[in-house]
């Protein structure tokens, strides 16, 4: 599977494919997360990170850019790496910050707002878009790796169920 669309009702659906998104990830997975404000892209990571066994408070990076759970998926530990650019004003922060470095195979890297750092950034794995839509939104991904691909065929995900 390349491709994945949906459409989610409510925020139950978005807290649904966090959680089957938790069960698809493999070390060294980068995600860029597209959406505009209040889109639900903080919402899905945090129900990602709670399915994947984080029990601790998720909280926005919007201020700190970046904020890392440590975790184990497929029986190895790593860290899921949070990153919330939103507030950067060049890419270059992204680089002075040291960012660059946190993107590798041990790690997994979800990425708010891309686009601020789109010149700096490793290529993603999976491209994923939420767009509100009436009261529920609709949901892309799009894998762009191999790594992507395999991801995705590991989704295993129903909508509104």
């Amino acid at each position: 599977m390349q491709h994945f669309n949906s459409h989610l009702n409510d925020e139950a659906g978005t807290l649904a494919l966090g959680a089957s998104l938790a069960r698809a990830l493999t070390p060294g997975l980068t995600i860029y997360l597209h959406g505009d404000l209040g889109a639900g892209k903080t919402t899905l990571t945090r129900a990602l990170l709670h399915a994947a066994g984080y029990v601790g408070h998720v909280k926005s990076p919007t201020y700190t850019l970046a904020e890392p759970y440590s975790l184990t998926i497929c029986g190895k530990p790593l860290q899921v790496i949070h990153f919330d650019l939103y507030r950067m004003a060049s890419a270059e922060e992204f680089l002075e910050a040291g960012f660059r470095e946190e993107f590798n195979e041990h790690n997994v890297c979800i990425v708010e707002w891309p686009e601020k750092a789109e010149t700096v950034l490793p290529q993603p794995d999976i491209k994923l878009f939420l767009e509100v839509a009436g009261s529920g939104r609709d949901v892309k991904l799009q894998a762009l790796s191999d790594k992507g691909k395999q991801c995705l065929d590991r989704l295993k995900f129903a909508p509104n169920l």
